[in-house]
């Protein structure tokens, strides 16, 4: 019984971590894209105050946002020739790894009453 538990928790785990994107393959996407470039060698810290910092923001919202650039302009796109560019090749997978590499990342973004 003890067995049974511990592989429907790593099955369960496992799961969850597919559904929510593979960090390892994010990293090497940023890596290769050279996001870091603009948006700072630990995502904190922008090259320009008008890029955003990516660290540690939710993986839904940053997917959500790369998806929107690949839409380009209209209904629910976002246009912007830079970052179109860099997502225009990539999968919903990779999109998906990304998010969940940059949401692990620690952040300094902090919630302002």
């Amino acid at each position: 019984m003890k067995k049974l538990i511990i592989a429907l928790f790593c099955g369960a785990v496992s799961l969850s971590a597919t559904a929510g994107g593979n960090i390892a393959n994010g990293e090497a996407l940023v890596k290769k894209r050279t996001c870091a470039t603009c948006h700072g060698a630990d995502f904190n810290k922008p090259t320009d105050p008008s890029y955003p910092r990516l660290a540690g923001q939710h993986a839904d919202y940053l997917k959500h946002a790369l998806v929107a650039y690949k839409r380009g302009d209209g209904p629910n796109g976002r246009n912007n020739p830079i970052m179109g560019a860099f997502v225009k090749d990539l999968s919903n997978q990779d999109m998906a790894d990304i998010a969940a590499y940059l949401h692990s990342l620690p952040s300094d973004l902090a919630l302002k009453r």
